[in-house]
């Protein structure tokens, strides 16, 4: 146990310089060469648009296996099978719980601020906005009418009940029950193992997704809507040290310094891809090495968490439904404010875990308020900073919902928790 925290120590290290040297390296790029047709498309397109696809690739690769075999070994371990019902409520009321303080302050940050007053930016990009589904689709099609396709596709709630329901099968099927889920155990360690495979690759996919960022984003790009940005930037920090601090210190007691101090690794891989959904293996692995929560409990809570959890897009819908009223200068009411809190916590259920899915659900909050969805134009230009950010924050809320329920439920080994890295 020494030597694997001793070297997770270190390739935490590796990946937060990759992080930093690619913001260099990339920023070198947008200030010298980045105009040039060479540069462009060997550099930019191609070696560092290359090498961060393929990182992201492989992760994308590890999401719908690990999932699937975690899953079915942690709830075919489950002696109680009512124990998974108590396991799922807690986690779905935590989520539902900081999604809706997510917004609030959201909301409040906006009304205060007024980031729209004033504002003028000279974006004026179109995007098709794909229709977010109803609450009444989310829950049918929870329900796969055909696994091997929502496997195919990444639809995670599919996958999810179809392996909470293999999970069970196999925990009440006697004998032939226990070969099976033996063979899922074994399977388990060796995703695992591929998992640790693939986190070797991480800083130097780190520093070309950075690097690629960099070497893209002009400055100018932010002026016209710069009070926006730093105000979803600071409630989405307020927010992930205060709210998760305060619910895990409350709620367990436990030390906010160490759970952030070992989520180091996961932050880098969460925003580097902006997607909790590519994030999955690398928080299911921290949680229970490092943080200590149970198999049989992180293996539910962490993709579940991917799905529903979507705190950092709430802070983003909220600030920006307030931006874009006030750039048109629309007064929102009390029940108006009060939909789009309603509205945020429902979308977030069923929401895929991937890159720009939050401008999706925001077009659909905003036509239930009446606010025109072609705002989004406003804040098109600063998005990709600021999805990468919100999902940080999301697998950050993720882990520490894992840490919780896991600890109420007799879960977690708090030894493991309070171990320091390197010891």
């Amino acid at each position: 146990m020494t030597d694997d925290n001793f070297d997770h120590r270190k390739l935490s290290n590796r990946i937060l310089f990759g992080m930093g040297l690619g913001l260099v390296f990339g920023v070198l790029i947008n200030l010298t060469v980045a105009d040039q047709a060479w540069a462009q498309s060997f550099l930019i397109d191609g070696l560092l648009g290359v090498v961060g696809e393929i990182f992201v690739r492989f992760l994308s690769m590890l999401v719908v296996p690990l999932v699937f075999v975690s899953l079915i070994t942690g709830v075919s371990a489950l002696s109680d099978p009512k124990k998974l019902g108590r396991v799922g409520g807690k986690a779905v009321a935590l989520y539902m719980l900081t999604t809706g303080i997510a917004i609030s302050l959201a909301l409040a940050a906006a009304v205060i601020v007024k980031p729209g007053v004033g504002a003028s930016p000279e974006q004026t990009v179109e995007r098709e906005i794909s229709v977010q589904p109803s609450f009444g689709e989310v829950l049918t099609d929870m329900v796969p009418r055909n696994p091997v396709e929502a496997m195919a596709n990444g639809d995670m709630l599919p996958i999810i009940v179809f392996a909470v329901l293999i999970g069970l099968s196999i925990a009440l099927a006697g004998k032939p029950g226990e070969r099976v889920g033996q063979f899922f155990a074994d399977f388990n360690v060796v995703v695992m193992r591929l998992v640790g495979f693939v986190m070797l690759l991480a800083p130097y996919g780190v520093f070309a997704l950075i690097a690629s960022l960099g070497a893209t984003t002009g400055l100018s790009t932010f002026f016209g809507v710069l009070k926006y940005v730093l105000l979803v930037l600071f409630i989405l920090v307020l927010h992930a040290t205060v709210t998760y601090s305060l619910l895990l210190r409350t709620l367990t007691g436990l030390s906010p310094r160490i759970f952030f101090s070992k989520m180091r690794a996961v932050l880098a891989f969460a925003f580097s891809t902006a997607s909790s959904g590519a994030t999955i293996p690398v928080t299911l692995k921290t949680v229970e090495h490092r943080l200590g929560a149970d198999n049989k409990v992180a293996s539910f809570t962490v993709p579940l968490g991917a799905t529903i959890n979507m705190d950092g897009t709430a802070i983003m819908q909220g600030i920006a439904a307030g931006f874009i009223a006030q750039y048109f200068a629309v007064d929102l009411s009390v029940t108006q404010y009060l939909m789009i809190v309603v509205m945020v916590i429902i979308a977030s259920v069923g929401a895929a875990g991937v890159p720009g899915v939050g401008l999706i659900l925001l077009a659909g909050v905003l036509a239930q308020v009446g606010l025109p969805a072609e705002g989004i134009a406003l804040i098109l230009g600063v998005d990709r900073l600021l999805d990468m950010t919100r999902t940080a924050v999301n697998v950050t809320g993720d882990a520490m919902v894992t840490v919780v329920v896991a600890d109420s439920e007799g879960e977690l080994d708090r030894s493991l928790f309070n171990e320091k890295d390197g010891r």
